[in-house]
């Protein structure tokens, strides 16, 4: 009885003895691994930060669409944190490996063929991010400057993010038939979304906005006038609409009403602006 169990400590013993070796070593590996990738990441943070990128990143406001998506205000910083993060995972990959457990090695390689994919797909995605930020910026000028009221920002930031996503999704294996249904729903919100616009008093809010051009030219802020049985000094001209500050407050009158009523002056502060 007892010399079975004698054997089989010892064989257990022998086993214990040979996994030792191996589970030092991965820690090792591990622990080795971990402290490089973080010093790699620091080192690519730096040299980013001394080649300018970060100063790059703030001069074309790339830094407000990070902090938008709930990352660090620091393009390099985000890199070095992704190359940090990339070599923290092939490091506890090898550290697993070492080890020898048959059952996982399979798994590992194919997670270890499979990272440059999802590499490339965060990649992707982050300069969606970055890309559609610029877009929205950038239409949210024009649209400003050309007076119109459908917020053409957000869905170009939407449509381009989109776009983004879907090339990260087929960069990870995603299915086609999925990204082209996906590619179905996104046309067909956009469609709904100009729909929408234009089909919900549009007429209305385009004859305001048309308007607004001629009113910034006859009439200016500080001008005291009366439209109807409205008298008051104008505070703002807004695209679609001109405020007047009177005794009871502000009254918002819709620009195409003041080019086709009778509009009194009763004061100007200084001659109108001619328009650009």
């Amino acid at each position: 009885m007892i010399a079975p169990v004698a054997s089989l400590l010892d064989r257990a013993g022998d086993s214990l003895g040979d996994f030792l070796p191996q589970l030092a070593g991965a820690f090792v590996l591990l622990v080795v691994g971990l402290l490089v990738a973080r010093l790699v990441g620091r080192l690519v943070r730096r040299g980013l930060v001394a080649v300018g990128l970060d100063e790059f990143a703030t001069r074309w406001r790339i830094t407000d669409t990070l902090v938008q998506a709930r990352l660090q205000p620091s393009l390099a910083g985000v890199i070095g944190g992704a190359v940090r993060i990339t070599l923290s995972v092939v490091a506890a990959f090898a550290a697993l490996t070492l080890l020898g457990l048959q059952l996982l090695s399979q798994s590992l390689n194919e997670a270890v063929l499979f990272l440059p994919n999802l590499l490339a797909a965060l990649a992707l995605l982050l300069a969606g991010v970055v890309l559609a930020g610029l877009a929205r910026d950038r239409v949210d000028r024009f649209t400003y400057q050309m007076d119109f009221a459908v917020p053409l920002g957000q869905l170009a930031q939407i449509s381009t993010l989109a776009i983004f996503a879907l090339m990260a999704a087929a960069q990870i294996g995603v299915s086609a038939d999925i990204l082209f249904i996906v590619i179905a729903i996104l046309l067909a919100g956009a469609a709904g979304t100009f729909a929408l616009a234009f089909g919900l008093g549009g007429r209305e809010v385009a004859r305001a906005l048309n308007a607004g051009r001629f009113v910034r030219g006859a009439f200016q802020v500080g001008q005291t006038i009366s439209v109807g049985q409205i008298r008051g000094t104008i505070v703002a001209i807004e695209p679609e609409a001109t405020v007047i500050g009177t005794g009871d407050g502000l009254v918002r009158v819709p620009n195409n009403l003041l080019l086709e009523s009778m509009v009194t002056i009763h004061g100007t502060a200084g001659p109108p602006d001619r328009p650009a």
